[in-house]
């Protein structure tokens, strides 16, 4: 692989004389940056990441660190920031988890992993970081912006969708569609989105009057596995429901899947209601109404803000992207009972 001193060599210039015609600054004459720009397309050569670093003492890459690189719930979000960081001839470097068991201290080292590759800046996705992580990662990389979550203490560097209110959109879209009698396929304990979203849903089903404390529920992990052997539990319990709420659309996706295997007509014995969005959600059989999280708006605009930290973009930034209801056929409107 030729250097820089190969194509000093071939251009007949010194070394410095190379280096500011390749890094665009510093006087140089046109005779001599003509043939260094000649050697180097003869010679095919391409600066390493290491050498723009130290010429611009930047490196135009952002870190991105998600929890899982599994299911269809990530791929968007990182495609989301791919293409936004290309628009402004930006590159990424992508570190993930292991397990939601393991995420907080894969976040931590993740941390660590993307700053030493010479990123500008971080977007860090997920729950299980506690006040302190946040601000031991901010003293390593200041320039960081947080995915779903939210801290006092740096709220203007926290993207993240009111969980609470969604979840509360989704109950009261079920009572207005007539339904009583509901079940409910949970998230992790340990997850922070997923206790706003339930406590949002209770809430607002208290306030219509329904005793949420006998709600038959069942505990699943976000995965459609998990939501495939909710089901199945919730099926064999008392009391019945005409409608269940699952706290993701990956869980949704594993309801759904059961329930048609063993028969259950969707949506006129049970209706069935998700939660984010993802992209596959349209297409289930029947196509499954969901909470829509506006989220590769949410990534956008993240990232609008963290470039603006970076390198002094005036990028627009908008922080009020509420969720909304996407009715599609996984949910019958009742009379009210």
């Amino acid at each position: 692989m030729p250097t820089i001193k190969d194509v000093a060599r071939r251009a007949g210039v010194g070394l410095g004389t190379a280096s500011r015609v390749i890094a665009g600054n510093g006087p140089v004459s046109e005779q001599a940056a003509e043939r260094v720009r000649k050697a180097v397309a003869e010679l095919k050569f391409r600066p390493s990441h290491a050498a723009r670093v130290l010429q611009k003492g930047q490196s135009n890459t952002i870190g991105v660190f998600v929890p899982l690189i599994q299911g269809s719930f990530y791929t968007p979000i990182l495609h989301a920031i791919y293409t936004a960081l290309r628009a402004v001839d930006r590159q990424m470097v992508v570190d993930f988890g292991q397990t939601l068991e393991s995420e907080r201290q894969d976040a931590l080292d993740g941390v660590e992993f993307l700053t030493d590759r010479g990123c500008d800046g971080l977007i860090m996705m997920g729950t299980a970081l506690r006040p302190k992580d946040i601000e031991k990662m901010m003293s390593v990389q200041p320039r960081l912006v947080l995915l779903n979550r939210t801290v006092p203490d740096f709220r203007d560097r926290c993207f993240n969708p009111n969980h609470k209110a969604a979840g509360a959109a989704a109950a009261k879209a079920l009572y207005e569609a007539g339904h009583r009698h509901l079940g409910v396929i949970e998230g992790p304990e340990t997850s922070n989105d997923n206790i706003f979203r339930l406590r949002g849903f209770y809430e607002e089903l208290s306030a219509h009057g329904i005793d949420v404390a006998g709600l038959p529920r069942a505990q699943g992990d976000f995965s459609p596995e998990s939501g495939a052997v909710a089901a199945q539990a919730l099926i064999a319990a008392t009391p019945k429901f005409s409608a269940l709420f699952c706290a993701n659309d990956e869980m949704a996706l594993g309801a759904l899947s059961h329930l048609r295997a063993i028969g259950v007509a969707i949506p006129d014995e049970i209706s069935v209601m998700g939660y984010d969005g993802i992209d596959l959600s349209a297409f289930t059989v029947p196509p499954l109404t969901t909470v829509m999280i506006p989220w590769r708006d949410i990534v956008t605009n993240a990232l609008h803000h963290l470039l603006n930290l970076c390198y002094d973009m005036n990028m627009p930034v908008q922080r009020d992207l509420p969720a909304k209801i996407l009715w599609r056929r996984s949910v019958a409107r009742l009379a009210a009972s």
